[in-house]
């Protein structure tokens, strides 16, 4: 595994008493729970053995995880992955440290993180300004993005 492995859910508790698990996933992509998935949960590697839908969660057998004391132990832990490579999607670590700036050339900063809003993620800039990610024009990961921008949508 590499050292730049991504937050992709967490472990709740346990469910019943084979050593099933109850996982939230943080992202849209059921595949991080799919049979053979490889997943770390503080440094240690976890194999998807097997894995159910369950309301809005899964329920997730690890190999080697065959009681409900072996889960418990687990619970509360965050679940991390290897990038997933697929060039149709926009990830949110290739949107961390890249310059932002209008169609127009205005500077916007430097992407520091990502907002989550239920109308469209917001990039967040070192300068302060918040920018729904849905703006975008062009992006070349890790280094630049432009934005079109409604007038006025800098005013304070």
């Amino acid at each position: 595994m590499s050292p730049d492995l991504l937050e992709v859910g967490r472990i709740t508790k346990p469910h019943g008493l084979r050593g099933d698990l109850v996982v939230v996933l943080t992202t849209t992509r059921d595949e991080r729970v799919a049979k053979g998935s490889v997943l770390v949960a503080e440094g240690t590697e976890l194999r998807v053995a097997s894995s159910r839908p369950h309301q809005d969660r899964f329920i997730v057998k690890f190999v080697g995880v065959d009681s409900r004391e072996a889960a418990d132990d687990l619970r509360g832990r965050l679940l991390l992955a290897e990038p997933i490579e697929d060039p149709d999607e926009i990830w949110v670590h290739d949107l961390i440290g890249c310059t932002v700036t209008t169609v127009d050339g205005l500077d916007c900063g430097t992407v520091t993180e990502v907002e989550d809003n239920p109308a469209s993620d917001l990039l967040v800039t070192d300068s302060g300004k918040f920018i729904p990610l849905s703006f975008l024009t062009e992006f070349n990961p890790g280094e630049s993005i432009i934005v079109d921008v409604p007038d006025g949508i800098f005013d304070q």
